[in-house]
C-alpha cells in the first residue's frame, strides 16, 4: 500500500487521535457533521462571467483570509443560498 505523506496540520490531527484525544460522536452531532460536509459537497460547475477588477478585489480578500479565491466564493454562494 501507498503510503500518503501528512502536511504539518494533518500530522498534528493524527498524533491528537492516538493520544485519544479526540471524541466520537454519535447521533444528532453526528447527523450535523454530515449535514454539514453534505452541504458543502461541490457537483456542478458554474462558469460566469465577472468584472475583472471585482476577482481581483475578491482574491486579494481571500488571500488575506488564508483560503483560496473560488473556496470563498463557493461559500458566498452556500451562505446566500442557504439564507432564503
Amino acid at each position: 500500500m501507498k503510503k500518503i505523506k501528512l502536511g504539518a496540520k494533518e500530522e498534528k490531527i493524527m498524533a491528537a487521535i492516538e493520544r485519544d484525544e479526540y471524541i466520537p460522536v454519535t447521533g444528532k452531532e453526528l447527523q450535523r457533521v454530515a449535514d454539514s460536509i453534505a452541504a458543502r459537497k461541490k457537483d456542478l460547475v458554474l462558469t460566469i462571467r465577472v468584472n475583472k477588477q471585482d476577482i481581483q478585489k475578491i482574491k486579494k480578500f481571500a488571500s488575506s483570509k488564508g483560503i483560496p479565491y473560488q473556496s470563498f466564493l463557493s461559500e458566498l454562494i452556500h451562505r446566500v443560498a442557504a439564507s432564503s
